[in-house]
């Protein structure tokens, strides 16, 4: 888990710590840097309060998949982070 952050997402914002890419295949193939994808899987860090009839469903620690192009990169203390609306996140594993 990452420290505590000092941001604390407004409405219905999350704020994601997104998994590391994937180095190598299962059948053993590294993959060099030039052809990993960005992951889509990630830890909720902190969420807001959620709209005035819609609370938010997802909490600090769950794991999520979300959209390959959801959210917005943020850099925070030189670790890069993803704030996106709870709308883009899809699942939680």
């Amino acid at each position: 888990m990452a420290k505590k952050l000092n941001i604390t997402p407004l409405h219905d914002r999350v704020i994601v710590q997104p998994a590391a890419a994937e180095t190598k295949t299962a059948g053993g193939i590294i993959i060099p840097d030039t052809a990993k994808e960005k992951p889509q899987r990630g830890v909720v860090l902190a969420a807001g309060p959620g709209k005035k009839d819609e609370p938010v469903t997802v909490k600090a620690g769950d794991t999520v998949l979300y959209g390959k192009y959801a959210g917005t990169e943020i850099n925070v203390d030189g670790t890069e982070y993803l704030i996106m609306r709870e709308s883009d996140i899809l699942a939680i594993v």
